[in-house]
């Protein structure tokens, strides 16, 4: 408690110091400062209230690799008929990664680049957690190596650590962020949330659907995407569609026919206890009814490959079908009055149902989905990474005005399997100034990032994926490539000593 009295006294004379004197935060070089949009306080919030209100995502930042491959350069390179991976998987470019590149780099260039862009203080920051399964060490978490931005700082006093499984540590992170300010361990101060994964893949069908990214989210109370609270539906199992099982590799070991069918089984499990959960709520407020599709403004997923993404859509609306009433069924399905009866469990490789409901769901597709698709389609899959990508996406192609007081679905996949649904309530207020409108404004300039990219053929991405299974676990070595062709202030592997110990050095701004 005198702690939290410590902490409420010196965040209140901070603000008045700020209210006196425009203060230059330290720690932080000018030269970074080209996007000048933040959500958050610049001081650490005092602890006044014993509940927060409205925690969820006050800013976001996305980092994604300077070089890409086209998805029609390699339909051609692998002689498959074209569209198969431009159509067949709803892509058009993949990001990846030189072995320049690791997955700490990666983390630490995001976590860098929301630091800088928002101006927060360093030890604002109480909690910061880490999604991956991009693993480079059994023991040391990448959290310990993002603990180097906070050196100058002295702020060591940082709750969270690496967490893992498949594409779900990332949502996993975020849960336990909230929780923890919505607890009696908060202290005051904003959390962090750091996703990011280099999805790689063997050569052969599966490399397509590769990626790299990874995304850095502040969280705190106030903010203008709130994660509703009491509304999670999660469903766990056992299964292997996609696991690692070989520390030798980076490659996993895929089941993909599996894999779908475990990721269309979690979404019915998730969606039916999220409706039960927010049907309750609704009761006790007085509304009894069904909840739908229609009762989200947008939906955004976990996309492996966006065409599962427009399935996954489909499948929600064969879910409000098959619980809809005769009635309902015939005025508002009409065509698909031949579906009634089946049983979720019995459709999942049933084409006829597949069709019928993405063909008739396209238009709700296409008003609740596609936008949020867009870093996707140009970058692929980022693993953990990917739905926070995907709402990044969904912000850059929005208006602060079209966004305001909507409800956004998402719903987490990870392999092996972990999933939720969960929701975010967006903020009412759109005004100029507005955390809402400095969080888009701040975002929009993702298409002017993607686009900035180096197109690379498909013979210096097979050289550049030859390279990384060389030097993967290798020792006392400094990776090949030229730091120039990274994005400027990007972090990069420096050197690998005899030890395994890894040097980073980062790129000028």
């Amino acid at each position: 408690m005198q702690r939290l009295l410590t902490l409420a006294k010196q965040a209140l004379q901070v603000r008045r110091m700020m209210e006196e004197v425009l203060v230059t935060p330290v720690h932080l070089p000018s030269a970074a400062h080209q996007r000048f949009f933040s959500t958050a306080s610049a001081v650490p919030l005092a602890k006044t209230d014993p509940w927060p209100k409205d925690v969820g995502i006050l800013d976001l930042e996305v980092y994604f690799p300077a070089q890409y491959v086209d998805q029609t350069d390699l339909e051609k390179y692998y002689h498959v008929e074209a569209g198969k991976f431009t159509m067949g998987l709803g892509q058009t470019h993949m990001g990846f990664c030189s072995v320049k590149e690791d997955i700490n780099s990666l983390c630490l260039t995001v976590v860098q680049k929301l630091m800088e862009r928002t101006k927060l203080p360093w030890d604002s920051v109480g909690r910061l957690e880490v999604g991956t399964e991009t693993i480079i060490d059994k023991s040391k978490a990448v959290k310990t190596v993002l603990m180097e931005l906070f050196q100058d700082s002295g702020n060591t006093d940082i709750e969270g650590i690496d967490t893992t499984n498949a594409c779900y540590g990332g949502t996993a992170s975020l849960f336990n962020a909230a929780n923890w300010m919505e607890s009696s361990s908060w202290d005051g101060r904003y959390a962090m949330v750091v996703c990011g994964d280099i999805a790689v893949y063997a050569s052969g069908n599966a490399r397509p659907t590769g990626g790299a990214g990874a995304v850095a989210m502040l969280i705190g109370p106030k903010a203008p995407l709130v994660l509703e609270r009491g509304l999670r539906g999660t469903h766990m199992e056992n299964v292997y569609d996609f696991y690692k099982p070989d520390g030798t590799t980076e490659y996993p070991i895929v089941d993909g026919k599996l894999s779908i069918q475990c990721y269309l089984r979690a979404l019915d499990r998730c969606y039916a206890v999220y409706r039960q959960k927010i049907q309750n709520q609704w009761k006790q407020a007085g509304i009894d009814r069904p909840f739908t599709l229609d009762d989200l403004q947008f939906m955004i997923f976990h996309t492996p490959f966006c065409k599962l993404t427009q399935k996954s859509l489909a499948r929600m609306v064969f879910n409000d079908f098959l619980s809809a009433s005769s009635e309902t069924q015939a005025s508002c399905y009409k065509g698909l009055e031949g579906f009634r009866g089946l049983k979720l469990e019995d459709t999942y490789t049933n084409k006829d149902v597949e069709k019928a409901f993405q063909k008739a769901s396209l238009d709700t597709f296409n008003q609740k989905t596609k936008a949020s698709l867009y870093l996707s389609t140009y970058n692929g899959n980022t693993y953990t990474s990917s739905l926070y990508g995907c709402l990044a996406s969904l912000l850059s192609q929005h208006s602060a005005q079209e966004l305001a007081g909507s409800r956004v679905g998402a719903f987490s996949y990870g392999s092996g399997l972990a999933a939720s649904f969960f929701s975010f309530r967006v903020s009412q207020d759109a005004s100029p100034g507005s955390p809402l409108e400095k969080l888009v404004s701040s975002i929009s300039d993702l298409p002017k990032r993607l686009a900035s990219r180096k197109r690379m053929s498909p013979e210096q991405f097979t050289e550049i994926m030859e390279q990384r299974e060389h030097f993967f676990h290798k020792v006392n070595y400094s990776p090949p490539g030229d730091t120039k062709s990274l994005f400027p202030g990007t972090w990069y592997l420096e050197r690998v000593d005899e030890l395994h110990r890894r040097k980073y050095a980062r790129c000028p701004v």
